[in-house]
């Protein structure tokens, strides 16, 4: 994956509800991106360049590309509703570089929670 190539994935989240969600990265050839010796960060803003941020739990699994993103209920009942947007970066520490792999946009549904 080159950088400035990130993946566009739009996204619901119920208001005090837990949420989760995979995606698979692949590289330029079309297989699985390499994210040995990898770590990624998630966050939602209610716009890009808005100082509130909610973290994701982040998790990968190097065999398959996989980057598990997730937000218990007790977070996601303190989002702001409506559109708001979140970023996944992956930063590898042995080729030293962080890249920006899946951006787009997130609705925070309101719930009778």
């Amino acid at each position: 994956m080159t950088v400035g190539s990130a993946s566009v994935v739009n996204i619901v989240i119920e208001k005090g509800t837990d949420f989760e969600s995979s995606f698979f990265l692949t590289g330029d050839d079309g297989g699985p991106l390499n994210l040995l010796y990898s770590t990624a960060t998630a966050i939602l803003k209610k716009h890009p360049t808005s100082p509130n941020e909610y973290p994701f739990k982040v998790g990968i699994t190097t065999e398959n590309a996989e980057v598990n993103i997730s937000m218990g209920r007790t977070m996601t009942s303190t989002l702001p509703s409506g559109r708001n947007s979140f970023d996944i970066f992956v930063e590898n520490s042995e080729l030293d570089f962080v890249v920006r792999v899946i951006t787009g946009t997130v609705i925070v549904e309101e719930t009778n929670r």
